[in-house]
Formats: structure tokens, C-alpha cells, sequence
């Protein structure tokens, strides 16, 4: 039977006091900084020594409830006396508990002393197994066989080309302290005794004395790896070489802003982030500069003992990319670029524009001709507005017409009420695109304001606009302007000054909004009584049987009955098929 690996389940004796997680946690994840910290920075870095110090800082609380601190070693974590202690689920190769399980070692000891002695030692094998810089038969294995430790053992098995163990393994191995040798640890290993004997048994039995060396000693070694071994191994060499070091650098920096809180530090850590700033943004490396500008803001709020001078530095990164130079620049690069969707990293750079970005990107909506930048530009100006309407208040009465044009659309867009007073303002405009994009505007809006505002809009001397608004006045049943469209409807009548389809939308909305009190009118206007009573032509008297139909009172159908034996036949079709809807 092989031998059965520790776990997770393993419950401690009930003679054992159990020794209190918290601080053994707290050691492990300080730990887990110095292991990286000794990857980052140099011995003499501030970052290196700090980390150092606050891993040795921890052992005495854990000393102070055991003389000797065993972890076993799972894929994903290290578990004290039956309990997780640290987990790092997901992180795959990044994974500490995996470093060491991987290359087969499944227990820890640490004994005092281990922190001032051995602790430096563990740290430079740990780095040289992650990083390979040894040969390739050096695994972590080889390298803590190479180190003398005092204060410090592991427990391992051997492992065969399929990860299982290797024929003869049936124990835990033991190394450190001087010692290497077939020792199994308490409580952890289930043998059976018809299994072929260990090498160089914990009973002193002697491996086999044949002098010929058996294939299967060789051939389920851990160097002999399958196929899907290799294809993984040669991936996660791929995978490491196209790895981004530009976030990377960022976070080290960040992290020594954090810790480190001399202000000269923090000044030229300040300086250098601008500069990368513009680095990052000349290479199109967006997503490196999101991430730059979004941590920035988290180490303001994460650093101990900082300065509101290098506060205001670390986050004015963010407006610096909303200046108008900047990011014209960034919007002209881009306007060139071919993007293709999805676009994550310029959407995660368009999320870090503050609101003074609005102007410059209004400005070149307009203008742009490549669909895909249209469509982040959008997004962003939505995503700028929804939080900060003050400042598309200001640009709607902006003296550039293609920023203030772009404004009012987007004021319909978002539906904003506090737009209403500037877009109401817009409908005394000179220009006619423009008050035809403010009554617009004002109709999507749809609020009692806005709609007080298109009442005005009705007498706009532009046929267009009034279209718009008094067919909007019509359909939301705004009764209030039913003076101003009568006032208008009876100028059209007398005058034939409308298109048809204005007399169309006027007799339309002012049937909705007059009701029975409009079948006068309407009738007067579709059944003309008296030889010198001036007559419609056809159409007029069409859209007037439409908009009869629509009121639908007893008055309306009993004017359309009148008109349904008309010589016109075009009034007659009008008249059936409005007595048909009506009906």
C-alpha cells in the first residue's frame, strides 16, 4: 500500500492542545510577503527588510503556545493540526502551498530559532525554485537537500512520472537539521507490511543488494514526463515570457508609496508615475494605465502618514489624462487605430476620466469618422454625465455649436431634469438645427417642465419645430397648450400658410386635447354649412375626419355620418374609415 499523503482531514489527538490558528495565519501571510519581497527587491531595499522583520516579529506569539509549529502541505494551502491556516485557491502556479507541493513535499516544522538562523535560507531556496534559475535537475527538492538547516525539517514523498508515488515510497521522507533518512511522522502514514521495503528503512533494513539497476527505478522518476506534462511545462514557459512587467513595476512602486512614508521617497516615487504616465500612453498600453490611475486612488487611501501635497500629486494622475492636450492627443492617436471590439482596456482607461474630459470628448465625437472609438466615447460621456450633470448644464449653453450640439443630445439621452431650464432656453435660438435639437430634447425628457417649455414651441416660426412640439402636446395630453393650438390651427385655416401634414398634426392634437369641446371646430371644418362658408380643400378635410375619429364622443361620430355621403371621395373614404376606428 503507498503511503498516504497527509491532508486536510487530519484530526489532532484529544491529548494535544490545539495551538490558536490566528497567529500561526497571520505568520504564514507575512511570510508569503517576505517570500515575494525577496523575489522584488534587493537585500538593502527598505521593502526587503521590512518584510523580513515582520515575519520574525510573528514567531513569538506562536512560540508562546508550541516548541514545534507542523504544517502540511496540500496543493492549495498549509493546514495546522487539521485546520487551514493559509489558502490560495485559483492562483495555480502562483500558488506558495503549490511550490512546495509540486516537487512532492507535504509536511513543515519549524522550531525556535528557525527565524533568526534559517528563515534567510528558506526564502533563497523558495525564489530559486520559482524562478529556475538553477539547472534543470534542481528542484526544490535538490535545493533544500543542499542546505544545512537547524531549525527546520520537511517531509516528502517521492514521486513517480504520474505524479503518484514512485515504487518503494511508501513513506514520508524527512529532511533537515542535519538529516536525511526514512522517518515517518507521527499520525500521518498508513503502511502495509506486504509492501516492498522502503529505501533505507526507518528499521535500518538495507535497499535490495542487487548490483543491476532496475528500468523502474528510472522510468517513473519525476523526470520522465508525459506528454501532457511537457505540452503544460512548455505553456507555462510561454505564458511566463509574455507575462506584462509594466503593471508589475507599477504595483512595486505603489507598494513602496504605501510603506515607505519619508516624503522624499514618496515625492520621487510621485515623479516617477507621472512620467510613466506618458510612457504608458505613447505605447497604446491602455490597460497598464488604468490599472496606474485606478490603484493610485488606492493607495491614497491605503498609505500611513501621508502628506496632502503627495495626496493631491498621486491623484491629479487622473485629471492629468482629462486635460484637454492629453487627451486630445490620446483621441487623435486612436482616431487612426483600427480598434476592434472588445475593447477592455479602453473602456478600463475611459472609466478614469473625471468630468473636465467632457468638453474634449463632445468636441470629438462630432467629428469622428471610425465607428468603434464613436462607440467608447459614448459610453464614456454616459458614464461621466450619469454622475455629474452640473457639468453638462454648462456645456449646453457652450458657444462651440458642435459642443453644445452634442450636449443636448446627450441631455436627451439621459433624461435629465435639471436640463430643462438650459434646453428650454435653446428654443429662442438663432439657429433652427438647434432649437429643433432642444424641443427634441425636451419631448424625450417628457417631464412637466419640459413640457411647459414645448407649449412655446408650438408658435416656433420654423414648420419642423412645430411638428415636433405639438404633435409631443398631442400625445402626453398636455390640455394646457389646447389655447395655443387652436390660436394656431385657426391662423393655418384662414391663411393656408402649413403643409398639409402640419394642418395634419395640428387637427390631430387638437381633437386629443379638445375632446367634445373640439367637435365644433373639427365639424365646422369637415361638413362646411352655408353657399359662401369657405371649404376646405380635400386633404384639410381628411385630416379633420381623422382627428374626429380619435375624439370619438356621440357629437364626432354623428359629424363623420354627415360626412360619409360626401361628393369627395376623398372625405368619404376619411369619414368610413374614421367611423370604423371609432366604432
Amino acid at each position: 500500500m503507498i503511503a498516504s499523503p497527509p491532508n486536510a482531514s487530519t484530526e489532532p489527538s484529544d491529548d494535544d492542545a490545539l495551538v490558536p490558528l490566528a497567529p500561526v495565519t497571520e505568520l504564514l501571510k507575512l511570510f508569503a510577503k517576505a517570500v515575494r519581497a525577496h523575489q522584488l527587491y534587493l537585500p538593502n531595499n527598505p521593502m526587503h527588510v521590512r518584510a523580513l522583520d515582520a515575519v520574525r516579529a510573528a514567531f513569538p506569539a506562536v512560540w508562546a503556545h508550541t516548541d514545534v509549529l507542523s504544517l502540511i502541505v496540500t496543493d492549495t494551502a498549509f493546514v495546522s493540526e487539521g485546520r487551514a491556516a493559509l489558502e490560495e485557491p485559483g492562483r495555480g502556479n502562483e500558488s506558495l502551498p503549490w511550490v512546495f507541493y509540486k516537487d512532492g513535499v507535504r509536511g513543515l516544522e519549524m522550531r525556535p530559532g528557525f527565524e533568526t538562523r534559517d528563515l534567510d535560507v528558506l526564502l533563497d531556496v523558495v525564489q530559486r525554485a520559482r524562478t529556475r534559475q538553477a539547472t534543470d535537475d534542481d528542484d526544490l527538492l535538490t535545493l533544500l537537500w543542499e542546505r544545512d538547516f537547524d531549525a527546520f525539517q520537511y517531509h516528502y514523498v517521492e514521486l513517480g512520472a504520474d505524479g503518484s508515488t514512485a515504487p518503494g515510497a511508501d513513506l514520508l521522507r524527512k529532511g533537515g537539521s542535519g538529516y536525511h533518512g526514512a522517518v515517518a511522522p507521527p499520525a500521518t502514514i498508513e503502511r502495509d507490511a506486504s509492501n516492498a521495503e522502503p529505501i533505507g528503512g526507518s528499521s535500518g533494513t538495507p535497499p535490495s543488494s542487487s548490483p543491476f539497476a532496475r528500468v523502474d527505478d528510472f522510468d517513473t522518476t519525476l523526470y520522465f514526463l508525459e506528454s501532457n506534462e511537457v505540452a503544460y511545462l512548455q505553456q507555462a514557459i510561454r505564458d511566463e515570457f509574455a507575462c506584462d512587467l509594466r503593471p508589475i513595476v507599477v504595483a512595486g512602486l505603489l507598494d513602496t508609496f504605501e510603506r515607505e512614508a519619508d516624503p522624499t521617497v514618496r515625492e520621487e516615487i510621485c515623479g516617477i508615475l507621472e512620467s510613466l504616465l506618458v510612457t504608458l500612453l505613447a505605447n497604446l498600453q491602455f490597460r497598464t494605465v488604468a490599472y496606474l490611475l485606478r490603484e493610485s486612488v488606492s493607495a491614497t487611501e491605503r498609505a500611513v502618514e501621508l502628506v496632502p501635497s503627495q495626496q493631491t500629486r498621486l491623484l491629479n494622475l487622473s485629471a492629468r489624462l482629462s486635460e484637454p492636450d492629453v487627451l486630445q492627443q490620446l483621441l487623435v492617436t486612436l482616431e487612426d487605430t483600427p480598434l476592434r471590439p472588445p475593447q477592455d482596456d479602453l473602456h478600463q482607461l475611459f472609466a478614469q476620466l473625471r468630468p473636465s474630459a467632457l468638453v474634449s470628448v463632445l468636441s470629438h465625437i462630432s467629428k469622428t469618422h471610425n465607428p468603434e472609438l464613436r462607440a467608447l466615447m459614448e459610453g464614456a460621456i454616459t458614464r461621466i454625465i450619469a454622475g455629474n450633470t452640473a457639468e453638462l448644464v454648462k456645456l449646453i449653453g457652450s458657444d462651440d455649436e458642435a459642443i453644445a450640439t452634442e450636449a443636448i443630445r446627450r441631455a436627451g439621452a439621459v433624461r435629465s431634469p435639471a436640463t430643462v431650464a438650459p434646453l428650454a432656453k435653446l428654443l429662442t435660438h438663432t439657429s433652427v438645427d438647434v432649437r429643433k435639437l432642444a424641443v427634441t430634447a425636451l419631448v424625450d425628457i417628457g417631464s412637466t417642465g419640459a413640457m411647459q417649455a414645448i407649449e412655446r414651441a408650438v408658435e416656433d416660426a420654423h414648420a419642423e419645430i412645430r411638428i415636433i412640439a405639438v404633435r409631443a402636446l398631442g400625445e402626453r395630453q398636455q390640455r394646457s397648450a389646447l389655447p395655443r393650438v387652436e390660436r394656431m390651427l385657426k391662423g393655418f385655416i384662414s391663411s393656408d400658410a402649413s403643409t398639409g401634414a402640419e394642418k395634419a398634426a395640428f387637427l390631430e392634437a387638437y381633437g386629443a386635447l379638445g375632446g367634445d369641446t373640439a367637435v365644433t371646430l373639427l365639424d365646422g371644418i369637415l361638413n362646411p354649412k352655408g353657399f359662401l362658408t369657405r371649404k376646405e380643400d380635400s386633404q384639410t378635410r381628411a385630416y379633420a375626419a381623422t382627428a374626429l375619429g380619435k375624439v370619438g364622443t356621440d357629437r364626432a361620430l354623428d359629424a363623420l355620418r354627415k360626412a360619409s355621403g360626401d361628393k369627395d371621395v376623398i372625405v368619404r373614404t376619411a369619414a368610413a374609415r374614421a367611423l370604423r376606428g371609432a366604432t
